[in-house]
């Protein structure tokens, strides 16, 4: 790929996930000039990435992007893979300018709009949509370096299956969605434990039913009610990315059921193996770390952060850098603004509010 850095685009958008395509189909809609970045080689990849038997939480009726509802059964709960294999008929449907391969790592200022810099590689652009989520690194504490060395390690970014794991006890350290999940299909063929305390759990059983029945009032409220524009909404926001999300498929009960035993946190190492908060030392083989991911933000150098890496931004608009903007956050505006069920809403408003440019360019203007 080649750039022409004497030309000015409308429009980057750095991340080429669901809310940079959601984006992508508003501007279109409009005839604006945009290009979207994404450091994978096929849309949909980070999806393809993560763990072989993963199902997405919300059924099929929620999970479609703006302009194509999501294929089959309403009531089924996708696979990841069938989730990446539908973003990228969405990139082939409505022919948006999707540019794999680039991973951008810098960001700054240019006169009167910015320079998007990939190593070599660069673009001139009027207005910037980060809609990575950030670069998300996976999160590990630290005493996780004196685990002796014959323990299997691994985050849940890296794990795929029980196939990576040693013979011996598994302790899958976290109890969110994903530790609670991975915990359940390690059980099949490990003793697991979890240690962790989770953010509390769908009241009812997950599944058809509660896809029927359960789950449009969980998506009403998460869309309408736990808002920026509500009192409950800003009373809970903080609280609500700061705090593991409620366990939604695999529930206590569920583990428990699957003979796993739920353990308190993680605190620290003592003699190579995991010690628990009260000092419990635990046996173990393997250990997965479901401990979530952190921002990395150092790659921007606009003033779009404040002093300890929080994003001023307000409903993804940067008012301190005019054409600065995030999409994708948690809580960018609802509750759901980080998940199929929310981004296409808020990748509309954005459309809204991007400006439309004084000087623009083909989209023929970076060349494949």
């Amino acid at each position: 790929m080649t750039t022409n850095q004497d030309a000015v685009l409308d429009t980057v958008i750095i991340g080429g996930g669901q809310s940079g395509l959601a984006l992508g189909y508003w501007l279109a809609r409009q005839h604006r000039e945009f290009l979207i970045l994404d450091e994978n080689e096929r849309a949909g990849e980070s999806w393809r990435q993560r763990w072989d038997s993963l199902r997405l939480f919300t059924p099929a009726k929620y999970d479609g992007l703006p302009g194509a509802p999501f294929p089959g059964d309403p009531l089924n709960f996708p696979t990841k893979d069938e989730l990446a294999d539908y973003l990228e008929d969405y990139v082939r449907r409505f022919d948006l300018p999707w540019t794999p391969g680039v991973r951008v790592d810098g960001l700054a200022s240019d006169g009167d709009g910015f320079l998007v810099s990939a190593g070599e590689k660069s673009w001139r652009s009027k207005n910037v949509v980060i809609a990575t989520g950030g670069y998300r690194v996976p999160k590990r504490p630290a005493f996780a370096t004196e685990l002796e060395a014959g323990i299997v390690q691994l985050h849940s970014q890296d794990y795929r299956n029980p196939a990576q794991l040693r013979p011996g006890p598994v302790l899958v350290v976290g109890l969110g969605n994903s530790g609670a999940e991975i915990a359940v299909e390690v059980s099949r063929s490990h003793q697991t434990t979890v240690a962790g305390k989770p953010g509390g759990e769908l009241p009812v059983r997950h599944g058809r039913a509660a896809a029927r029945f359960v789950l449009p009032v969980v998506r009403f409220l998460g869309l309408h009610v736990l808002t920026l524009n509500t009192p409950i909404g800003r009373k809970v926001a903080p609280e609500f990315t700061s705090k593991a999300a409620p366990l939604i498929r695999t529930r206590t009960k569920e583990l428990r059921a699957a003979g796993i035993e739920v353990l308190p946190r993680v605190s620290g190492v003592r003699d190579g193996l995991p010690v628990l908060d009260g000092g419990q030392v635990v046996e173990c083989a393997n250990v997965i770390w479901c401990t979530g991911y952190r921002d990395d933000y150092s790659w921007i150098h606009v003033p779009a952060l404040d002093q300890d890496g929080g994003l001023l931004q307000k409903r993804g608009v940067v008012d301190a850098v005019p054409g600065f903007f995030f999409l994708g956050q948690e809580f960018l505006f609802a509750a759901v603004s980080a998940t199929l069920p929310g981004v296409g809403r808020d990748a509309r408003y954005l459309a809204s509010r991007i400006p439309v440019p004084h000087v623009t360019s083909a989209r023929a203007s970076a060349s494949l």
